[in-house]
């Protein structure tokens, strides 16, 4: 408001001080829709240089070379590698092969479900777990594992394998416990749901992060949100609603942090979020039992 106050700045010039972008931090004037994606600091054509992801500017890029991490980071801040879809590809085979081991050892699905009876009175708290690994209908591990691939890829380039891990594992856990809650206590569910609605989450974080379009993921969302609904469907909306919260919370934190303290709070988010669920499985044990 200061600079509007000159009096030979009447009408037209006065209306120019309003910008609708943001200054390069390095050269004030300098109008720009770009940030460094590691400070997030505003950066102009001139100052941005090619990273793994987005641009840095030059200042990250020094700090970076002085600490010894002149490698292309993360917007997490995590060392980027070779083969970004590592853990993404360690997942997906670990689901084919609880998905074989069913198709062929009798029963087995039965000891590996998300079954609430089971998991208060006779102390099988594995299937908290397991179950997020457990597939019997093909077309369940095929939606499933597209979904794994498609949008995990994705966030696994832009986490880092560590951080997009804890991602999957706390989001399906999360999922897990939900369902435990609402779920009746002689039902059963099982799927990869709660994991693949948290990637939804922290995928939606990413994509604000970087200002892209959010349109193209909500609408896949809304979808996949409204499979349960559909008549003669049988999928349990419960773990996908726990999934896509535990995921939009982590993936906020991981993608926001900043400063030296960045790495405890991204784990200290997965902490959290695994507190909860643990205080949700203990109510809902308490009263079943």
């Amino acid at each position: 408001m200061a600079a509007g106050n000159d009096p030979g700045d009447g009408g037209p010039r006065g209306q120019e001080q309003n910008h609708t972008l943001p200054d390069c931090y390095r050269h004030p004037g300098r109008e720009t829709g770009i940030r460094c994606t590691r400070c997030d600091r505003p950066i102009c054509t001139d100052c941005m240089i090619d990273a793994s992801v987005g641009f840095q500017c030059p200042e990250c890029v020094r700090d970076g070379a002085k600490t010894g991490s002149s490698a292309p980071r993360t917007l997490t801040g995590a060392p980027m590698v070779a083969d970004t879809r590592l853990v993404t590809k360690i997942l997906l085979g670990i689901n084919l092969a609880v998905f074989l081991a069913v198709q062929t050892v009798p029963g087995l699905a039965g000891h590996l479900v998300r079954w609430p009876q089971g998991i208060a009175v006779l102390g099988e708290w594995h299937r908290l777990v397991t179950s997020m690994f457990t597939h019997v209908d093909l077309r369940h591990i095929a939606l499933n594992m597209l979904t794994l691939w498609l949008v995990g890829g994705p966030l696994e380039a832009a986490l880092g394998r560590a951080r997009y891990l804890a991602l999957y594992l706390v989001s399906g856990l999360a999922g897990s416990a939900l369902g435990y809650l609402l779920m009746p206590p002689d039902s059963t569910a099982l799927g990869a749901s709660g994991a693949t609605f948290g990637l939804f989450g922290a995928l939606l974080m990413l994509q604000r992060r970087l200002n892209r379009d959010l349109r193209p993921v909500l609408l896949l969302l809304v979808l996949n949100l409204a499979l349960p609904f559909v008549p003669g469907t049988s999928i349990g909306w419960q773990a996908h609603v726990g999934g896509l919260v535990a995921g939009g919370v982590i993936g906020f934190a991981m993608l926001r942090a900043k400063g030296p303290r960045r790495t405890l709070i991204q784990y200290g988010s997965c902490a959290l979020v695994l507190a909860a669920a643990v205080v949700i499985t203990l109510l809902r044990t308490a009263q079943l039992t």
